[in-house]
C-alpha cells in the first residue's frame, strides 16, 4: 500500500514554510507539487528537493474542475508504484484544495491518505488586518461567488482572487450586497517578504488594480451600519421578532394569527393592484408588505413553539421540489402543458395521502375570497345531490334567515356572536340565489360595489359644486344627489 503526505507549503515565502512540512520534503520521498507557482518553491532546489509539478495539467484541461480530477488521479497513481508520496500543496492541505478533497473522495483501498502539517493564509490574512474570526469569518472563492453567500455582517474573505476578471465578477456579486463606495482591502502575497502588498480601495475600483494575481485575497469588513443589512431576508426576520419583542411596538406584540388574518387577504389584493398598475417600485412596496404578513405569522408560532421562518422556507423549497420532477428529478416537461399535467398530478398524490376518506369538497379550494369558496363549496355540494330543487325554495331560505337576523337585531344584541351567525348565514343564501341563476356572487358584488362608488363619487362631486360641507349639507340634499347620480350615469355592464 502506498501512502500520501500532503502537506502545505504555508501562505507566504520559506519563512512560514512549517517545520513538519521541511521534514518531510527532506525525507527523500518523491515530490509532488500542485503548481510549482509558489513563494517557497523557488527556494527548494537550495534544499536538495527535486520535484514533480502538475501544473501541465492546468495547461491542457478546460476547466478546474477537471484540472483537480486528473491531479488527483495522478497522485493516486504515483502511490501505486511508491511506498510513500509528499503531495504538496500551497497554504493548508484542507484549505481551497479541491485535489485533496477528490483524493480523499477515491476511498482507494491500496492508498493511504495522511494529512500533514500546513498554514493557512488565513493565519497570515488575519494577523494582517488585526482581527479576530472568533467574531464571525466567511471565507468564499471568487471563482464561485454570488451574492446568497453573503452576510454583510461577517469578515469576509474572498480567496482564488487571481485575475482581474476574475476580480470584475467578485465586485458585481459583492455590488448586490454593499454599496458601490463600500472600503474593502487587496492583499496579495501575504507574509512574503518584500512581495506583500495590502490596499484599501473602494469597491467599484476593486477590478481596476494592475497587480492582481494568483496570490490576492479581497477582504470585506463587516457592515456597521444596520440600514446596509435591510436587504439582507433575516435583517426583516431579526426586526420582526424585535417589533414582537417586549420592549417592541404594543401593536405588533398584540397580534395574533386571527387578528392577522384580513391583513394577509388586503395585502395580497394590494400586491393585485400593483401589478396592474404595472409600476415596480409599488410591486417591490407591496411584495414587502406581503412578506411582513409571512414573518409575522412566522413569529407568532415561533413563540410557541409551533414552527419559525425556517420551517416556512423549508416546506416552500421540499413543495417546489416535489412538485417540479421535471427540473429535480427523472420526469421531462417541454411544454407548459405537460408542466401544468405534472403539477396536478403531484397535487392529486398529496391529497391522496392526506385523506383518509375523500370528500367531495376535496376539489374546493378554501384559499381565496369568501364569496368564491362559498359558491365552490356550494357547486360541489350540488353534484352530489345535496341542493335545493327550485329558486322559490332558496328565496324561502333568504326570508327564513332576514327573520332570525331580524329577531337577533331587536334584542338589541349587535355586537353578540348570534347576529354575526345569522348575517353569515343570509349571505350564504344570497349566494344560494346567484348559484341558482348561474351568476358569479364574485363578480356581482364586485358590481355591485363598482356601482356604489360611481354614485357616491357623483354625489362627492355635487356636493363639491354646491360648496356646502358634509356636515352642513342635509339628507334631503344627499338623497335627490343619489337619485341624480342613478339617472345620470350610465348603467352598469
Amino acid at each position: 500500500m502506498g501512502i500520501v503526505h500532503v502537506v502545505g507549503l504555508g501562505p507566504g515565502d520559506l519563512n512560514g514554510l512549517p517545520l513538519g512540512t521541511y521534514r518531510l520534503l527532506q525525507s527523500g520521498w518523491p515530490v509532488v507539487l500542485r503548481t510549482a507557482v509558489h513563494p517557497v518553491v523557488r527556494s527548494l532546489p537550495e534544499l536538495g528537493v527535486a520535484y514533480e509539478s502538475l501544473d501541465d495539467i492546468y495547461e491542457t484541461s478546460e476547466t478546474f474542475d477537471e484540472a483537480y480530477a486528473r491531479m488527483a488521479e495522478r497522485v493516486r497513481e504515483r502511490a501505486r508504484t511508491h511506498d510513500h508520496v509528499i503531495y504538496a500543496v500551497p497554504g493548508h492541505p484542507l484549505i481551497a484544495e479541491l485535489s485533496v478533497q477528490l483524493l480523499l473522495a477515491m476511498n482507494d483501498p491500496e492508498v493511504a491518505i495522511e494529512i500533514g502539517p500546513g498554514q493557512s493564509f488565513l493565519d497570515v490574512a488575519a494577523s494582517r488586518l488585526r482581527i479576530d474570526p472568533i467574531e464571525g469569518l466567511l471565507l468564499l472563492d471568487g471563482t464561485q461567488l454570488a451574492s446568497r453567500l453573503l452576510h454583510p455582517r461577517l469578515h469576509t474573505l474572498i480567496a482564488q482572487v487571481y485575475q482581474r476578471q476574475v476580480a470584475t465578477d467578485v465586485k458585481l456579486s459583492l455590488m448586490d450586497v454593499y454599496p458601490d463606495d463600500y472600503p474593502v482591502t487587496v492583499i496579495r502575497a501575504a507574509g512574503v517578504t518584500g512581495e506583500e502588498r495590502i490596499e484599501v480601495v473602494p469597491l467599484y475600483e476593486l477590478d481596476r488594480l494592475d497587480w492582481i494575481d494568483h496570490l490576492t485575497t479581497v477582504y470585506v469588513p463587516p457592515v456597521q451600519e444596520a440600514r446596509l443589512t435591510w436587504r439582507e431576508p433575516f435583517a426583516a426576520v431579526g426586526i420582526v421578532e424585535t417589533l414582537r419583542g417586549p420592549d417592541g411596538c404594543p401593536w405588533d406584540r398584540k397580534q395574533t394569527h386571527e387578528s392577522l388574518r384580513k391583513y394577509v387577504i388586503e395585502e395580497a389584493y394590494e400586491v393585485a393592484a400593483a401589478i396592474d398598475e404595472q409600476d415596480p417600485d409599488h410591486l417591490a412596496e407591496e411584495l414587502g408588505d406581503l412578506l411582513l404578513q409571512v414573518l409575522l405569522h412566522a413569529q407568532i408560532a415561533s413563540e410557541v413553539g409551533d414552527f419559525d421562518v425556517r420551517d416556512v422556507f423549508a416546506r416552500l423549497s421540499e413543495k417546489l421540489v416535489r412538485r417540479h420532477p421535471h427540473v429535480f428529478g427523472e420526469k421531462s416537461a417541454q411544454s407548459a402543458e405537460e408542466v401544468n399535467a405534472i403539477w396536478e398530478r403531484v397535487k392529486a398524490e398529496e391529497r391522496t395521502k392526506q385523506e383518509s376518506q375523500k370528500s367531495v369538497l376535496s376539489t374546493v379550494s378554501f384559499a381565496g375570497p369568501a364569496l368564491a369558496v362559498a359558491q365552490g363549496v356550494q357547486v360541489a355540494a350540488a353534484k352530489v345531490g345535496f341542493d335545493w330543487a327550485k329558486l322559490e325554495d332558496v328565496w324561502d331560505k333568504i326570508k327564513e334567515e332576514m327573520n332570525e337576523l331580524e329577531i337577533e337585531l331587536v334584542r338589541d344584541r349587535r355586537r353578540d356572536t348570534a347576529v354575526a351567525e345569522e348575517l353569515g348565514d343570509l349571505l350564504f343564501a344570497c349566494v344560494n340565489i346567484a348559484r341558482f341563476l348561474q351568476l358569479d356572487a364574485e363578480t356581482l358584488l364586485a358590481r355591485a360595489t363598482r356601482k356604489f362608488t360611481n354614485r357616491f363619487q357623483y354625489v362627492e362631486r355635487r356636493v363639491a359644486e354646491s360648496n356646502e360641507s358634509w356636515s352642513d349639507i342635509s339628507q334631503e340634499t344627499l338623497d335627490r344627489y343619489w337619485n341624480e347620480a342613478k339617472i345620470t350615469l350610465p348603467k352598469e355592464n
